[in-house]
């Protein structure tokens, strides 16, 4: 019985390390996809000159057509239902539906500071002047390039990591039980 426990403690250091390991590259993913639709938005509004909640709805339908495998449903479901209670027209605050509509977000493998920097995006979208508006869309662009910068750069290396160290604990937690 104690190999049967042995095995199912290692077998679950073993997941939980690969679990980690997909988080990592699921958060890539996540960030790639949103950095793509930013962009969107950004050809939307400034070349297109598009009204901002028809411009988030045209990059969530776009994006939403375009998701297949690589990228998640709850971005463009995010910028849609933000289009859709801008059309609505109750009298919020912009940034204040932006804030909300953000909640389904924070459940996803996007880190606390990567919602808190697309947080701080919807505060300075729809009231600035266009060129303003451009600035700010171009340092939010950098600021998630440096971000998939670091993934990508350090991804291979946390893989394995995260994978040996569930291995690894598992086996040393094997031997301590035995």
């Amino acid at each position: 019985m104690r190999w049967i426990g042995a095995c199912l403690v290692t077998a679950g250091c073993t997941g939980l390390g690969r679990h980690m390991a997909q988080q990592w590259r699921l958060r890539l993913r996540w960030l790639e996809q949103l950095r793509q639709m930013i962009y969107f938005l950004k050809g939307e509004i400034l070349y297109g000159h598009t009204a901002l909640g028809e411009a988030l709805e045209r990059v969530g339908k776009r994006c939403q057509r375009a998701e297949g495998e690589r990228g998640s449903k709850e971005l463009p479901l995010f910028f849609l239902s933000v289009a859709r209670r801008i059309q609505e027209q109750e009298g919020e605050a912009f940034s204040t539906i932006w804030r909300e509509e953000l909640d389904p977000i924070k459940e996803t493998p996007l880190k606390e500071e990567d919602v808190a920097s697309l947080q701080e995006l919807g505060k300075h979208l729809g009231y600035l002047d266009l060129d303003m508006q451009e600035r700010y869309l171009l340092l939010y662009l950098e600021q998630l390039d440096g971000q998939i910068g670091y993934l990508r750069m350090h991804l291979k290396e946390r893989t394995k990591l995260y994978t040996s160290l569930g291995i690894m604990g598992g086996l040393f937690l094997t031997v301590a039980m035995l």
